[in-house]
Formats: structure tokens, sequence, C-alpha cells
């Protein structure tokens, strides 16, 4: 483009300004662009995955620690049991000079346990049912058959809850389920029974899903997160409520307020401490409290600082420096009063560092990602201090995000969910399983084993997770 010099002062001034405004507007558009091309999961919200071999700790860690088991890490090594399953006798047949042992009285010196897979197999239980006639009345007695036996032959208990287990927690697909059946067991486990296996699971784990969901809504912190989950070839997202102890799914069509709104959804109920990251349709619910995810917020400032962002250093440098303080999260500032004005000072250099909102007249002023970020730290102040003030709200929200992160791995081993019923199959499936995983690992007096559970469950049985 050629442009054409006036030849008056006042033309001259006015081209300048003209250029400058343009000069303005290609370097906000070169920063702009030169920020999603050096985006990775440090710096946005970009996922850990993007990222390849390079990723990096989200938050830095102790350094001073040794490599290995620390103190009072609990190992695992295997360990005898006192009553084996099958001994075997290894006894010398005769001496080194010729003469016979066979008859001698032998002594055990030492032992070694190996422990291994049987050969697999199916055992067939045949019921039969039979009759009697009673000598006093003479009336015909027939046996029941016991609770869920079909008139054909069918699949136990523990086929179902190990194809169940296969299929949500081991993200296995149908066809690779079927194959591993043929390998080990020499039956071809097909697709319409695996599917009815897990709808049936479905069925049964009603009532324990309700007790879940009163367990979260009595809980003093929850974590909220939603991912995006491919259904029916439309997104979908699978909503999060989570615990220490408690993992609550659902799947919805919607991921703001819609969503969160819907009667299967626990936040409208909630009165607790809800963290999250920060999206604007949590804040709609006023009846809890609220406490904004740290790891992200350090993420997007971490975005500014590779922009050569002033403040956007300083307030990094002033959450970590909390974050240390209250022992990751896990003790209240002794001294609050001091970082509190730390913050206020740098939110209001950011409010004069950033450029002021671009007005457009077509919308809404258009503000920097900075200007953005700046205005939900100082609308959001008490949110995202909120783990300094009480030792029982997180720095982060990792815990919510864990238990979406599985939907992830299941979409690119097994793919996309083919019907909206099938992925409500499989948050509610994995709901209980997570439940029980973190059972296990949280209360030391939990002797629960996730495969018995889930036989107990096709049993017709209740899992009590109180």
């Amino acid at each position: 483009m050629r442009l054409e010099l006036p030849n008056d002062i006042a033309g001259l001034q006015a081209l300048v300004l003209e250029l400058l405004k343009r000069v303005e507007h290609l370097e906000a558009e070169n920063k702009e662009l030169k920020a999603q091309v050096n985006a990775n999961s440090n710096n946005s919200s970009r996922p850990p995955s993007s990222d390849g071999l390079k990723k990096k700790p989200a938050l830095p860690k102790d350094k001073s620690k040794k490599r290995g088991g620390q103190k009072g890490h609990k190992g695992k090594t295997l360990e005898m049991v006192s009553v084996p399953d099958y001994e075997v006798e290894l006894c010398p047949p005769k001496c080194s000079c010729g003469t016979s042992l066979l008859e001698v009285k032998k002594t055990c010196e030492t032992v070694r346990q190996v422990f291994d897979l049987p050969d697999p197999i199916l055992e067939v239980t045949e019921y039969q049912q039979q009759s009697c006639v009673c000598p006093d009345c003479g009336k015909t007695n027939i046996g029941e058959f016991p609770q869920g036996i079909s008139p054909n032959a069918q699949y136990g208990s523990g086929v179902r809850a190990l194809v169940t287990l296969l299929s949500v927690n081991y993200k296995m697909p149908f066809n690779k389920i079927k194959t591993l059946f043929t390998d080990l067991y020499g039956y071809a486990l097909n697709e319409s029974t695996q599917i009815n296996v897990l709808n049936k699971c479905y069925n049964l784990l009603e009532q324990t899903e309700s007790q879940i969901k009163d367990q979260l809504l009595a809980s003093q912190v929850n974590h909220f997160d939603e991912t995006g989950l491919r259904v029916a070839g439309k997104l979908h997202w699978l909503h999060n409520c989570s615990s220490q102890l408690y993992t609550y799914l659902f799947v919805h069509t919607n991921r703001g307020k819609k969503a969160l709104l819907d009667p299967v959804s626990l936040l409208p109920e909630y009165k607790g401490w809800a963290v999250h990251d920060c999206w604007p349709s949590y804040f709609k619910f006023d009846q809890c409290s609220h406490s904004i995810c740290g790891a992200h917020l350090l993420r997007e400032l971490q975005g500014l600082i590779d922009q050569k962002s002033t403040w956007a250093g300083e307030m990094h440098e002033l959450l970590l420096s909390i974050y240390n303080q209250t022992e990751q999260g896990k003790s209240k500032l002794d001294k609050p009063l001091k970082f509190i004005r730390k913050y206020n000072s740098i939110c209001r250099k950011a409010d004069k560092e950033e450029p002021p909102p671009i007005i457009n007249p077509r919308g809404k002023p258009k503000r920097t990602k900075g200007r953005n970020l700046m205005n939900r730290l100082v609308k959001y102040k008490d949110a995202v201090l909120a783990f300094a003030k009480y030792t029982f709200i997180p720095f982060t929200n990792n815990l919510a995000e864990r238990d979406v992160r599985h939907a992830k791995v299941k979409q690119k081993i097994a793919g996309s969910f083919r019907t909206k019923h099938g992925a409500d199959i499989y948050a509610r499936i994995y709901s209980f399983v997570s439940t029980l995983r973190k059972h296990q690992l949280h209360k030391e007096e939990s002797n629960l084993n996730i495969f018995k559970e889930l036989v107990a469950v096709f049993d017709g049985k209740t899992v009590n997770l109180a």
C-alpha cells in the first residue's frame, strides 16, 4: 500500500497519528499471536499432554528432599503368607556317600514363596430344579432358582464385575475385552452382552449414587470442574463434584449455568466451600462460598510474564510466597494484612500498566488478557486468598481436575460415546469406582476391594460408603 504525503503540516500530523494507531494495532496483534504460539500448560489453559516431553511441574518442588521413598512412607514390599495354598517339600534323595535318605526324618531349613496366577478358567455352576411329592398331602413341591438366574446360560457376577472394571476403570474398548476373554477363557464375550452388563450395573448403583451425593452435600469443601466429552457426534460436558472421599460425575449438553442448575447438579443445594477455576457460572450461586484455583492463576500470570508484564511477575511471586508461607496451603498466614496490602498494591499497578479497554460500538469493550485477569483478581480477591485464611481449603483445584482427566484417556483409547445414555452409564459407574479408590487411599480402616464390591453390586447388595 502506497501512501501519498500531504503538502501541509496538519495533513502530515493527521497521517502520523493514523500510522501510530496502525502500528499500535499491529503490535497488539503481534503480541497476541506470539502468546498463542508460545502457549503451553505452564502459561495457559492448554492440557499438559500438549507439551510432550517438555512438561514441567505446575508448582515448584522442594529440592531439599532426597530421591526415593520419603520418611514415613509405607512400603508395599511383597511379604510371605503364613498359610500358603500349596507346599512343595524339597528333600535330598541320598547323601553324597550314596546312602538313601528317603526314610530319614527331615527338618525344614528355610522357605521361599512364589506368588503366581492359576490357569484362568470359567467355573460353570449348574442349578438343577428338583421336585418331590409330600407324603402327607400328596402335593408336588418344586425347588426355586436363586434370584437372578435366568432360563438360559448366563455369566455370573464375577464376570460382570470384571467386564465393568475393564470397560470403565481400565478404559478398554468392547472388542479388546472380547479378545481378552477369548485369549484367557476361550469364551468370546460379545458387545451386546457387555452393554447389558454395564446397563445393569448402572441401574443397580442408583441408590449408591444418591448416597454419594448426600455425602458431598454435607462436605465442608468440594471441588468442581468440567471437561468436554464427545457424545453421539456432538460436544457434551462431563461435570464433576469431588471431595477427598467421594466423586460425583454427570454429563450435560451445556457447560455453564444451564447445566449447573439442572436437577442432576449438586451446586444449587450445596452450602459449603466450592473450589473451582473461576468459570463465571459458578459465581452465580451465592448460597455457598467460593475459592479459586491458584494453579490456574499462576499459569495465566506466567503467560503475561512471558510477554514482559511487570505486575504479573510481582503477583506470581506474591502468590507463591503465600503458598510457601502457608506450607503449601496447609496452614494460615500469621500476618495476612501485610500480604493483602501488597496484593492491593500490585492490582493498582496492573490498572496503570494494562492498556484501557478499547470501545467497541457493536459489543463489549475489548480488553487485554492482562486487564481481564486483573479485574478477576480485584473482584474475587477473597476467593483468591481463601486458601491463606482457612486451613481446610487447598491452594489448587487439582483434585477435581484429576477426577475428570480419565474421560480424556477413555476417549483416546476407546473413542467417543455413541449415546447420551452410554455416557451417563460411564459417569455413574466411574463415580462409584473413584469413590472406592479414595476410601482405599484415605481411610486406613477401609478394607474395600473394588472387584469384590462390584461383585456385591451385581449380587444385589448395597455398598455402605458412609
